[in-house]
């Protein structure tokens, strides 16, 4: 049986729209995205998207393979930028700023906007160095008694303080594979960033680390918006409070969890949550 969280009402949204910019400050939406539509040269891989993300929600965008998904989430921190060939059109808001504006500069952006792969990616540094890192090129710490509060603030936000206080001087790559997930993740959270993308989180770890992974999603909601990208169902009934289902590069529903694994509206959302494409 699926566990679904208690859903707050006031992140419901129950068609695919977004807000318009007044609506969405009302709304406290973090990430407002408007008629969005990404293409690789000929191919059009996003088509038309509108989507409101609030703050301290995690959102799953499930689908099948091929279908948007990371394309769209690579949207969100302009990962899209160096792909040849790769163009992006209509408006992403966090915040307000307009990521897309030709005075936005990524780099505070990509700091603003963490991203969490499919695969644990530690640095070759030490487990200090790997989170020390973005805080350092950011400028974020005024002495080394700062980086190291940044530091323990980060692994213990992580859930990996515990873990490895004893011996921060090894090596990141030592670390099991969810623990250097978790890693991972501190190292996004060092440079104080308003949103988390995650690209699959757990598709290379363990049932156990999966859950350890999934509970911290749980608990980071209070501090960051999430936007989780991930095949498994039983996973996004578990740590998300809405869902936004993809096809062929459209968004066909969104709606909250519980509804969109127990009542969903759109033939194609009954079909692939019922297993019969996908």
């Amino acid at each position: 049986m699926l566990y679904l969280a208690p859903l707050p009402s006031s992140v419901f949204c129950p068609t695919n729209h977004a807000a318009t910019g007044e609506e969405a400050t009302l709304n406290k939406a973090c990430i407002t995205c408007h008629e969005v539509n990404v293409f690789y040269r000929e191919n059009h891989a996003v088509q038309d998207l509108c989507l409101d993300i609030g703050h301290n929600e995690v959102i799953a965008l499930i689908g099948p393979s091929g279908c948007g998904k990371t394309t769209f989430l690579r949207c969100l921190n302009r990962m899209n930028d160096p792909i040849d060939g790769c163009r992006v059109s209509g408006k992403i808001l966090i915040n307000g700023q307009d990521i897309y504006h030709k005075d936005t500069d990524v780099v505070p952006l990509r700091a603003r906007v963490g991203m969490v792969f499919q695969k644990p990616n530690p640095f070759p540094k030490s487990i200090y160095e790997n989170v020390a890192f973005g805080p350092r090129i950011h400028g974020l710490a005024r002495n080394p008694a700062d980086l190291d509060e940044i530091v323990e603030t980060s692994l213990r936000r992580a859930g990996l303080w515990d873990e490895v206080k004893d011996g921060l001087n090894e090596q990141g790559t030592s670390l099991s594979g969810g623990q250097q997930q978790r890693l991972c993740i501190a190292r996004a959270l060092a440079v104080n960033p308003e949103v988390i993308l995650m690209d699959e989180p757990c598709s290379a770890l363990d049932p156990i680390a999966t859950a350890v992974i999934e509970q911290l999603v749980n608990e980071l909601r209070q501090f960051y918006s999430i936007v989780i990208v991930t095949h498994s169902l039983s996973q996004a009934a578990r740590v998300s409070q809405r869902v936004a289902h993809f096809h062929l590069g459209r968004v066909v529903e969104v709606g909250a969890t519980p509804d969109m694994f127990l009542n969903p509206r759109h033939p194609l959302t009954v079909d692939f949550i019922t297993g019969c494409f996908g």
